[in-house]
């Protein structure tokens, strides 16, 4: 049973469910014949996560020297945002302390629990891999 939209000749609108969509329309109340119409859209809302936790301020500033109404702002947003996070934890992105970010880590920081030796060769030097000397020991 499909379910259509329908309006007749004289401008009378219904709903009628239908075995399948090759069946003919049936007749209005009023005797008049049908035609479908498109179904009414109903938008009730969008889904909106809200500002991440990038977007916060970081400086004075930002929060206008510590204007009141400012930092309830943001931490009521941030409040929000960390209850979200908890219900969708894949949202939360990383959390790991930044250990560096200016400079070879301006475009990808340094985190805390990032291979420390691999991660400032790769941006030093342009290499991932340790080179082995013949003593045995690596470079």
């Amino acid at each position: 049973m499909i379910l259509y939209d329908l309006k007749c000749a004289d401008g009378h609108r219904f709903e009628a469910g239908l075995p399948s969509m090759f069946s003919d329309n049936p007749r209005c109340a009023c005797g008049a014949n049908t035609s479908r119409v498109p179904a009414a859209v109903h938008q009730l809302g969008q889904a909106d996560t809200g500002r991440s936790r990038d977007e916060m301020p970081t400086t004075w500033r930002g929060i206008r020297q510590g204007h009141p109404d400012v930092v309830r702002g943001w931490h009521r947003e941030m409040t929000r945002r960390e209850r979200l996070e908890e219900r969708h934890p894949e949202l939360a992105g990383d959390r790991r302390p930044v250990l560096a970010h200016e400079g070879a880590f301006a475009g990808k920081p340094l985190r805390v629990g990032d291979p420390l030796v691999t991660k400032v060769a790769q941006a030093t030097f342009g290499t991932t891999a340790s080179t082995t000397t013949s003593t045995g020991g690596t470079t």
